[in-house]
């Protein structure tokens, strides 16, 4: 893909908003989706969509991201600016679900 200025800047704006690795996120998106009812028959029902495009951007190298992972990558960045590191349970498990818990430092 598109390696440049911006997207460098990108890359390290994103690795800095998510601080969760990828098996924490993983391990998170599965418990939050399986709720009281158990585990969905489709392993993707119930995990919100920028969070699997977290996880897969996760485990690319930069010169292997798309147009799609740039696009999911500047909403996750834009996400965690807009709610900051709000702390109540909502808003704590949407930032969660794009990999960054605001409790940490």
């Amino acid at each position: 893909m598109t390696e440049g200025f911006e997207t460098d800047m990108l890359w390290e704006e994103f690795h800095r908003v998510v601080n969760m690795n990828s098996e924490e996120l993983r391990a998170y998106l599965l418990a939050d989706a399986s709720n009281e009812e158990g585990f969905p028959p489709d392993p993707d029902m119930g995990i919100d969509e920028l969070g699997r495009s977290v996880l897969h951007v996760l485990s690319k190298r930069k010169g292997d991201l798309t147009k799609t992972d740039l696009d999911a990558m500047r909403r996750v960045v834009e996400l965690v600016e807009t709610m900051g590191d709000k702390t109540d349970d909502q808003s704590r498990r949407e930032l969660m679900s794009v990999g960054h818990d605001p409790l940490r430092g």
